[in-house]
């Protein structure tokens, strides 16, 4: 059985019914401070924490005044504008107290399904984990419209934690577990504790959403799980409900465990492999030990590019012997990588003539 305390790189997922009373719209403060607490006995142990929150129009809607029915679209993304602000201030107050600092994210489906912006995204996320932040996730319901948007926050955690490399998912619910059928309909339903494959008769267990403020169902669950556990990270569902949910978790309050048998850096290494390339960067012999060290690539190692590609286009990795040493996504076009080869990083911003990134292919984004 997966455990919290083995996580190296965790996200949380915390839905809208989690933060604000559904029956009174109130925003639940003391539940807010619980969960702060655990969080920071989970870094305090070098975990990595990366939070999806929703909320954002769940608390707008109750400062603007608005009707708990189904708003219309720009009155929904007017809700949530109002509420971002309300929700990342709730979030600052609770954890400032244990001295982690936090950070806002908003993403849309696109940031993902666009492999610039998902690398640009991965970037950001990298650097404030590195900070020490704690990154808030939310989906940026302001602009996001039914085309463009994930749709609910189990998916949109699923991403985060495939985008992080994270080795453990955690959706805290209304519901304790995955259940062979609605608990509340069935008396004979029983909870998994785990489940190592999710196979088609696990999928015809899965119901609809139950909460009138969550969009999230089991079936989304489910969807994450196979996001999650495709790219080597375990998902847990549990109750969430409780006061310090991820401390009951520790403790063995109950869960299903979604186990994978893949390791997240290895999953994406494989990923990476697996494309076809769109060009090629020629790096010399010392670049060459530098990667065989598990370093970054840098523009100064680099002597040359081959053919068209994009940010975020997966290159060949070749030596000036003509090997191939594997291949990455690059985080330049083929047309600035010849501007900048054989450049120190200090170099790049006066031959492009705008800032670019340290690296070309960063470590993360590369299979030797």
């Amino acid at each position: 059985m997966a455990s919290l305390t083995a996580a190296s790189r965790l996200v949380v997922k915390i839905g809208s019914a989690l933060l604000v009373d559904k029956e009174t719209g109130a925003f639940r403060g003391d539940w807010l401070r619980s969960i702060a607490e655990d969080i920071a006995q989970i870094r305090a142990r070098g975990t990595d924490v990366i939070l999806v929150s929703s909320g954002s129009i769940a608390l707008g809607r109750g400062i603007l005044g608005l009707p708990r029915s189904a708003l219309p679209l720009e009155q929904s993304q007017a809700a949530a504008s109002v509420g971002q602000i309300r929700l990342a201030r709730e979030w600052e107050e609770a954890l400032a107290p244990h001295g982690v600092v936090t950070g806002q994210v908003l993403v849309t489906l696109e940031d993902s399904a666009d492999r610039r912006r998902y690398l640009n995204q991965r970037a950001t996320m990298e650097t404030l984990l590195g900070f020490g932040v704690v990154p808030i996730v939310n989906e940026n319901d302001t602009v996001a419209t039914d085309e463009i948007r994930y749709g609910d926050n189990d998916r949109l955690a699923a991403q985060v934690a495939v985008t992080v490399g994270a080795d453990q998912l955690i959706l805290l619910s209304d519901v304790d577990g995955f259940y062979s059928a609605n608990p509340q309909q069935d008396p004979a339903a029983f909870r998994f504790e785990q489940i190592d494959e999710i196979t088609p008769e696990i999928e015809a267990m899965a119901g609809d959403a139950g909460s009138g403020l969550s969009k999230g169902g089991m079936k989304t669950k489910l969807m994450a799980a196979k996001t999650a556990t495709a790219a080597g990270c375990a998902m847990a569902i549990t109750e969430g409900s409780v006061l310090h949910p991820l401390q009951a978790l520790e403790d063995g309050a109950n869960a299903t465990w979604f186990t994978s048998r893949l390791d997240p850096h290895a999953a994406r290494k494989g990923w990476i492999a697996a494309m076809k390339p769109c060009g090629a960067v020629i790096i010399d012999a010392g670049a060459a030990q530098a990667l065989g060290q598990g370093r970054s690539l840098l523009p100064v190692g680099v002597t040359g590019a081959e053919g068209s590609f994009g940010r975020g286009d997966p290159v060949a990795i070749r030596d000036q012997r003509g090997a191939t040493l594997g291949q990455g996504l690059t985080r330049y076009t083929a047309e600035e990588a010849r501007r900048i080869v054989g450049l120190h990083s200090w170099e790049t911003e006066a031959a492009l003539g705008y800032p670019g990134r340290a690296v070309l292919i960063h470590r993360d984004d590369m299979a030797l």
